[in-house]
């Protein structure tokens, strides 16, 4: 890959100006009105789980807000949202990704026939585990007409970087196998479809714009959904939803 367009580096330093902004604003607030801060807070919260995830209390996620850890994971996922060229209709990116075999290969390879292909992709995040359940009920009412994928990509709150207290403690990955023994994880939950890994280059979540979490459908090589980007906007009964209109 060669380096960024002139026209890239203005729109990440126009982005960085706008994270460093919004988190120091956000930290004076957190400070002066910490109560109306929270609710806010709370009340995205509410989209994501968060609020109704009996293994995380407020304490446990909150104070981790407008902190410099935030700061590094919300420039990383904006600026990689510059690059998304990802569209409904156009062609879904062929990516390399891992079997939990350790066996490469790429995306496509999952599609059969003109079979829709649902992807998944997150990690260990409270988010995504959460609504892990309402992927699992898509696979048990949809696996007829339809097969899903799991990609796991790198951590969005790795214990060494944006940490909520009393998640999983997984390390960013430094290595394929840390991103592998991570995978396995998901294994305990039987997704009940294939799991595989994103490479060490993060190709897959970069050309889908999927960090932290997000949702795709493909059909025949071309996106047939993009789901919004996750934690606030990351929906498994959007899916359902095309699903129930394909099978209809």
């Amino acid at each position: 890959m060669g380096l960024p367009q002139p026209g890239l580096w203005l729109k990440r330093l126009w982005v960085l100006l706008e994270v460093a902004v919004h988190v120091v604003v956000g930290k004076v607030l957190l400070i002066l009105f910490p109560d109306r801060v929270k609710r806010n807070i709370l009340a995205m919260g509410e989209k994501t789980g968060m609020t109704r995830n009996p293994h995380f209390s407020h304490d446990n996620w909150i104070p981790t807000f407008f902190s410099t850890q935030y700061f590094w994971f919300v420039l990383k996922v904006r600026w990689q949202r510059l690059e998304d060229t990802t569209e409904t209709g156009g062609l879904a990116p062929n990516c390399p990704v891992v079997r939990l075999s350790g066996q490469r290969c790429n995306i496509w390879e999952f599609m059969q026939g003109n079979r829709p292909l649902v992807l998944n992709f997150g990690s260990c995040t409270p988010s995504f585990m959460f609504k892990f359940d309402q992927f699992k009920r898509l696979i048990e009412d949809f696996s007829s007409i339809a097969d899903f994928l799991v990609i796991y990509i790198e951590e969005a709150h790795a214990s060494d970087g944006w940490a909520f207290k009393n998640n999983m403690d997984i390390r960013n990955h430094q290595n394929l196998q840390d991103r592998l023994q991570a995978a396995h994880l998901l294994l305990a939950r039987s997704p009940q479809c294939p799991v595989v890994v994103d490479t060490m280059q993060n190709q897959s979540s970069q050309l889908y714009a999927a960090l932290p979490e997000r949702l795709y459908v493909i059909q025949e090589g071309r996106i047939l959904y993009k789901g919004k980007s996750g934690p606030w906007n990351y929906n498994p009964e959007e899916v359902r939803a095309v699903l129930e209109k394909l099978h209809s």
